[in-house]
């Protein structure tokens, strides 16, 4: 499956209704997280995103299944976008839609067609909910999978192995 993300800025009718919705997995108790990087010099530093203390969460997302030219089926996936609250937009520009636990069923619900209530969880999660720290780079490599990917290293920590 083909994961992209999709800024969806205050107009959820430009997005097809047709598309599923889903949620994604996200949280750094499952390595997995909102993870971004802001260009230091010329590498770009990994930041690791925690919510609610490190616990799993969800980001809103949407899901289709077409048929390219050749006929061949795909399935592709998108993980929704939106401006970035306090926490993250020293990061990046844009930030994933984090959904808020107790509207997971209204966001799934396959019969839920007000874009008034679908646009109202396409907000930036709450700042204060959130922590930001930076990780180091072996993130980066697919071999490396534990633990430490998600550990808070120290800024100066990484610079100093720049000059080494």
């Amino acid at each position: 499956m083909r994961v992209h993300d999709l800024s969806v800025p205050g107009n959820l009718s430009r997005v097809s209704w047709k598309l599923s919705r889903t949620v994604l997995r996200g949280g750094t108790n499952s390595n997995v997280g909102p993870l971004l990087g802001k260009k230091i010099r010329n590498a770009k530093q990994p930041y690791c995103f925690e919510v609610n203390g490190g616990e799993l969460f969800a980001f809103a997302g949407i899901w289709d299944r077409w048929k390219d030219a050749s006929g061949n089926w795909l399935k592709t996936c998108s993980i929704l976008t939106t401006t970035p609250n306090a926490v993250t937009s020293a990061v990046h520009d844009r930030m994933p839609v984090i959904l808020e636990p107790d509207s997971y069923d209204l966001w799934l619900d396959p019969w839920m067609r007000d874009v008034s209530a679908a646009s109202d969880l396409l907000k930036p999660y709450d700042a204060w909910a959130m922590r930001c720290y930076p990780i180091s780079t072996r993130i980066n490599h697919v071999a490396n999978d534990d633990e430490q990917c998600s550990a808070p290293v120290e800024l100066a920590e990484i610079q100093n192995r720049l000059f080494s």
